[in-house]
């Protein structure tokens, strides 16, 4: 993949997700399901963040469903989609999640680059 390249090799599974650590609290992966929450919590996390647009591809978990998930594990959740390109606003919103005091950050679209390109421009 093109972006590839970004991605250090400080990989992970978390359950049945591999997950790349790209700062001790920011962590970045594919699409996960309701099913990996359980297991994102018992890793240490804090906060879940979508970086994916709802309805990109059939059979996609839409943020709603994955924030009912993530509230009621007693973590906190934030969606600040990307589709094609990075505004002002998506870079801002981004850096306020990883920046702010909401502990370790685990990312996720729907391979880990956009999260991954998304970190790389703000830190």
């Amino acid at each position: 993949m093109l972006f590839n390249l970004f991605k250090p090799k400080n990989t992970k599974q978390i359950g049945g997700l591999t997950a790349t650590e790209l700062a001790p609290t920011f962590t970045v992966t594919g699409q996960i399901s309701v099913a990996d929450v359980a297991n994102i919590k018992a890793a240490g996390f804090d906060t879940v963040m979508c970086n994916r647009p709802d309805g990109e591809a059939p059979g996609q978990p839409d943020a709603a469903q994955i924030r009912r998930a993530v509230e009621k594990a007693g973590m906190t959740f934030f969606h600040v989609p990307m589709a094609r390109s990075m505004s002002p606003e998506i870079l801002r919103d981004f850096k306020a999640v990883t920046d702010g005091d909401n502990g370790k950050v685990f990312a996720y679209c729907r391979t880990g680059n956009r999260c991954t390109m998304l970190w790389k421009a703000t830190h």
